[in-house]
């Protein structure tokens, strides 16, 4: 069967295709919340009452986990599970793939008679050992070094998946070094919680709870038929579109965001939510997103540490779900050129149970100097450290959605809104005496109630925006772990904190009052860091001009932005505050250039391959018929035109000569890592998307029947 016949029996049986019933929802959503999760209603119900709350202490306070409570909460945990179904047991991790991993064994041990017990030890809880020497690690071991621990993040709960109970752990090697996600991520909540403490305790709060970093990360994704997907080798591999023209109709209507959701979209999205809310993951949002076949799921606020957790959980259930109702859930974040890619928009704030959100300003934040202390602490952080938080979402798959009119910038700003920035001006003139008033909203219409407006707009444009009681980082990547922006996010933060606390402390000491410390530092603050703040366009010419002014760091790339792990201050900063070594950090840099490399590469490959074998020969056959169609008019004495097999003739000339100098490029290589990744940037990417542009002309001018992928416009708009 040839490529374009395999398309259009894809097209017929996609067409037919009717919605999947999903699970029948027998139980609303607040009685199946949670019910696969060994959380703090199943502990309380399944472990001593000692027990429960030694571990409830290690979860709320942070104390250290009682080792003597393992082999209970073992027990109680594997006989929790299996009245789940669980067969097995799991410890699973977050690796440096930006994945998860796992290995399953058995609630079984041989008890010497040629019978079996089912049992599940407090060590088996604690501590696993997975094989750990293929997992990516940056020069922190050699390739003899493969002993890898995972583990027991008791503060993470437990959760049955099919048939396997799956703990989550924090991975790291036999010399204790981390080689996952989830270690520095504990860590930078550590060092949030310590510095956090030492200014509430400032303000008068004795004894406040430990502080907590929350995140609620919106995830956008697309759907495509996966006849569709099976039959683009580019997005199997590559999880990105090479190839294809935009159709006669994109976004540009702008109908599909917030429209009506097809009825096999919804089913899939109700099924998911079933699962997720089994899992304890409060999903609450969902909708159309801008492009056709793009949508987004949103769930609300959780701790860092489980919000990460629960992320890499959402992303998977996504996916296996997708198969199930004959769809592939594309996360990358430009799997289509020529309509908006997907993000990650991470929405962050920092609290605890005794002061609550710490990044909630009031109704009248000029008289909230708490909150100002705390909100001047992120301002200044993302100011002196903006592009740590660039290098954070610094992928090649990211790097084509940034700055792109459908992304923030590369340029990492401060959008305040109108109340607040006026405050901050305030603030920088000595001090901040007012704040603009909420009001209410007139819409004219008699039959409508009158509706609260928000003192300030929002601005989309911005990469790192205050949203009324919290931070969202918007240019995180659609397929990117959230860990990573989170550590950045807590670990500067910490630091700003450390350096506000240690300036209070000292006035304080000289002799000042804590209102006039206060002042004082706040005004510093609001005049040394005001080049961060930005409420206009951030799509506009005009912003990357007066960014640069600013001294705004514009890191258009992966491989403009990576290097910043290596600057000396930046090494200092996470070594500091326990968060990552020296090694640890350096571990990171080379891992990620390596991912940079392995993704262009694998793509350059495609392009070469799907053109030679598919594109071309494609073009090659339209060639010859159009060639026997005028032989055949001229032989019969009818006048025919030429220009169209001239047109054919050409960009397959082009596409031959592409496609060398594609093979040319790629088989160049750079001295060291890094300048590999400049060269694939700057030689192989540009060559890619010569090929593509003359493939694409030719898609434009080649008989239907001919073209062997399905298109954009059936991928996108037959579902």
């Amino acid at each position: 069967m040839t490529g374009s016949n395999v398309r259009k029996q894809a097209i017929s049986e996609v067409a037919g295709r009717k919605a999947i019933s999903g699970p029948a929802l027998d139980q609303s959503p607040d009685s199946l919340f949670g019910c696969n999760v060994f959380n703090s209603a199943a502990m309380k119900k399944h472990l001593p009452k000692e027990v429960f709350r030694s571990v409830k202490r290690t979860i709320d306070k942070g104390e250290p986990l009682n080792p003597m409570v393992a082999d209970t909460v073992a027990a109680a945990m594997k006989d929790w599970a299996t009245v789940l179904g669980a067969t097995h047991f799991a410890h699973i991790f977050s690796p440096l793939t930006g994945g998860m991993a796992e290995k399953h064994d058995a609630f079984l041990s041989p008890d010497g008679e040629g019978g079996a017990l089912g049992e599940f030890s407090g060590k088996a809880l604690i501590q696993g050992e997975p094989d750990a020497s293929s997992f990516p690690n940056g020069g922190i071991r050699q390739t003899a070094e493969a002993r890898g621990y995972t583990a027991w993040d008791v503060t993470s709960p437990a959760y049955v998946v099919d048939s396997t109970l799956y703990i989550p752990t924090a991975f790291v090697s036999w010399t204790g070094e981390a080689l996952d996600k989830k270690t520095p991520l504990l860590r930078s909540m550590q060092a949030l919680n310590r510095h956090t403490q030492r200014v509430l305790k400032l303000f008068g709060h004795e004894n406040p709870a430990q502080v907590v970093a929350y995140a609620g990360p919106e995830q956008e994704y697309f759907l495509v038929d996966r006849l569709f997907f099976l039959a683009r080798p580019d997005l199997l591999n590559a999880g990105r579109t090479l190839f294809g023209t935009n159709p006669p109709r994109g976004q540009e209507f702008e109908d599909h965001y917030f429209g009506a959701i097809p009825e096999r979209v919804l089913a899939y999205m109700v099924e998911v939510e079933h699962e997720l809310f089994k899992l304890g993951i409060p999903v609450k949002t969902r909708h159309n997103e801008v492009a056709p076949g793009q949508f987004e799921i949103a769930p609300v606020f959780e701790s860092a540490n489980i919000a990460s957790d629960h992320q890499q959980l959402t992303m998977f259930t996504m996916r296996r779900v997708a198969v199930r109702h004959g769809f592939e859930c594309l996360l990358h974040e430009k799997p289509f050129a020529g309509v908006n890619g997907s993000g990650k928009h991470v929405n962050f704030s920092f609290g605890n149970s005794t002061q609550g959100n710490l990044l909630d300003p009031g109704d009248t934040p000029h008289e909230n100097a708490q909150f100002l202390v705390f909100c001047s602490a992120v301002i200044r952080a993302v100011h002196k450290y903006g592009a740590v938080l660039r290098a954070t979402i610094a992928t090649a798959s990211n790097d084509h959605r940034l700055g792109a009119n459908e992304a923030p910038p590369a340029i990492i700003s401060v959008y305040l809104g109108d109340q607040l920035s006026d405050v901050f001006d305030q603030l920088k003139a000595g001090a901040a005496k007012s704040s603009r008033t909420k009001g209410t909203l007139e819409i004219g219409v008699d039959t409508l109630p009158k509706l609260p407006r928000d003192a300030g707009d929002r601005n989309r444009t911005s990469p790192f925006a205050f949203t009324g009681n919290r931070f969202e980082f918007r240019a995180v990547g659609g397929g990117q772990s959230i860990a990573g922006p989170l550590i950045a996010l807590n670990t500067i933060v910490a630091e700003s904190l450390d350096f506000m606390a240690t300036k209070l402390e000292a006035a304080l000491g000289s002799g000042k009052t804590l209102n006039a410390a206060i002042q004082g530092l706040l005004t510093e603050l609001a005049n040394q860091h005001a080049a961060v703040i930005f409420n206009g366009n951030g799509y506009s010419a005009e912003w990357h001009a007066e960014a640069e002014k600013r001294g705004l760091p514009n890191l258009r790339t992966t491989v403009d932005a990576l290097p910043v792990l290596n600057d000396p201050e930046v090494i200092k900063l996470f070594d500091k505050y326990n968060v990552l070594t020296p090694r640890e950090l350096h571990s990171r840099y080379e891992i990620y250039l390596e991912q940079y490399v392995k993704t262009v590469n694998v793509e350059a490959k495609l392009v070469e391959k799907l053109g030679k074998t598919q594109i071309l020969p494609a073009a090659l056959r339209y060639q010859r018929e159009l060639s026997d169609g005028i032989i055949a008019a001229k032989a019969a004495g009818l006048s025919t035109s030429t220009s169209l097999a001239m047109e054919v003739t050409g960009l397959i000339t082009k596409l031959e000569q592409s496609l060398s100098a594609l093979a040319e490029a790629a088989g160049h290589s750079g001295a060291s890592l890094l300048e590999e990744c400049k060269h694939l940037r700057d030689k192989v990417l540009p060559a890619m998307l010569i090929v593509r542009g003359n493939a694409d002309a030719l898609e434009g001018v080649l008989a239907d029947d001919c073209w062997p992928l399905p298109t954009y416009q059936e991928m996108l708009f037959i579902r």
